[in-house]
């Protein structure tokens, strides 16, 4: 069995049986380093005989992986892992891009705000060994960043959002490694954030997010 495909990853106390939470986590990270590739059927007797549990539990793993987007479930065919095209990249960034500037300005603006849990995710990124370490910890910092704006719809929306931008920047990454630039940005929206500067970080975040997309699934390419 490989290391990926036996990756704990970050449980969720208390969300899952414990069984179904590890088998969740050890699914999506060898979906966001791309052992279990875009497309390819996940059969829930051949995950179950990998990770030595039954099929119970890896069927209700991929019914909350399909929940969040990672996943697709048909009736006939079964689950395979989610294909990213151009169409899901963009479709999620567009919902990030007019969600996401605003509650960061918003946590920005207010008093008293610890950024502890957001420079903890950039260092997290920066010392991860793959692309889904990396791809969750900076899920970690954009969360930190919207997470105090104080409307609980807005940040359910933007929750919905993370393990499919985790999925998008991944797929991305495997064939344009940007990230150390984007850390780079992630430490100036953080700076910003830090001087309570709720434009500025509108504005940076908005870049951010803006450049990623059009960087790597511009409107032109092929889907």
């Amino acid at each position: 069995m490989s290391d990926a495909l036996v990756h704990s990853g970050h449980p969720r106390p208390g969300s899952l049986p414990s069984r179904t939470e590890a088998v969740l986590e050890s699914v999506k990270h060898a979906i966001l380093v791309g052992e279990l590739k875009p497309g390819r059927p996940l059969v829930e007797t051949e995950l179950a005989a990998r990770l030595g549990v039954s099929k119970t539990p890896v069927r209700e793993a991929l019914k909350t992986l399909a929940g969040t987007g990672l996943v697709t479930m048909s009736p006939y065919k079964g689950a395979s892992v989610r294909e990213v095209d151009q169409a899901l990249a963009r479709s999620v960034y567009d919902m990030r891009l007019l969600l996401e500037p605003a509650a960061a300005a918003r946590t920005a603006a207010g008093a008293n705000r610890s950024w502890g849990e957001a420079a903890d995710a950039l260092d997290r990124a920066d010392r991860a060994a793959d692309a889904a370490e990396r791809s969750l910890a900076n899920r970690d910092f954009h969360r930190a960043l919207y997470a105090g704006c104080g409307n609980p719809l807005l940040i359910g929306c933007l929750d919905g959002l993370r393990d499919q931008t985790a999925l998008v920047s991944s797929a991305a990454w495997a064939v344009r490694p940007s990230w150390e630039m984007e850390a780079q940005e992630h430490r100036a929206i953080l700076q910003a954030a830090q001087s309570r500067k709720p434009d500025l970080v509108d504005d940076l975040l908005r870049a951010h997010i803006g450049a990623f997309v059009a960087r790597n699934f511009p409107e032109n390419s092929a889907s």
